[in-house]
């Protein structure tokens, strides 16, 4: 589990070791024991906080016009599904495929580019 100092308290971080997860939260600067954090993993959490960021500049997304919580949850997933189409539209750029139908892994259209035909 994932957090920033905020959440560094022994009761969070009780919880979090009863669901079986582990706790990768940074230490607060007062406390007196100071739990092993991975630095490597805590940077991966940078991913998560810009994906919300950009989720949030949804319009209907960040002010929640829907009042049913089914209503919002798809709105959420349409703009996340954008997101992630935005993602992967700009990572092949040899023109073989529409923007839109680019898969993630690009080393399949570096072999369509280097001669093969468009089966």
């Amino acid at each position: 589990m994932l957090a920033d100092k905020a959440y560094d308290a022994d009761r969070i971080r009780g919880l979090i070791e009863e669901q079986g997860a582990t706790a990768n939260i940074p230490a607060k600067s007062n406390r007196k024991w100071k739990p092993c954090l991975s630095k490597r993993l805590y940077r991966e959490r940078n991913l998560i906080e810009r994906f919300f960021s950009k989720l949030k500049h949804f319009r209907r997304v960040a002010t929640r016009y829907d009042k049913l919580a089914a209503n919002f949850l798809a709105m959420v997933q349409l703009a996340s599904m954008r997101l992630w189409l935005r993602a992967y539209e700009s990572s092949c750029n040899c023109g073989c495929f529409p923007r839109a139908l680019v898969e993630a892994h690009t080393s399949g259209c570096r072999i369509l580019k280097e001669g093969s035909s468009h089966e």
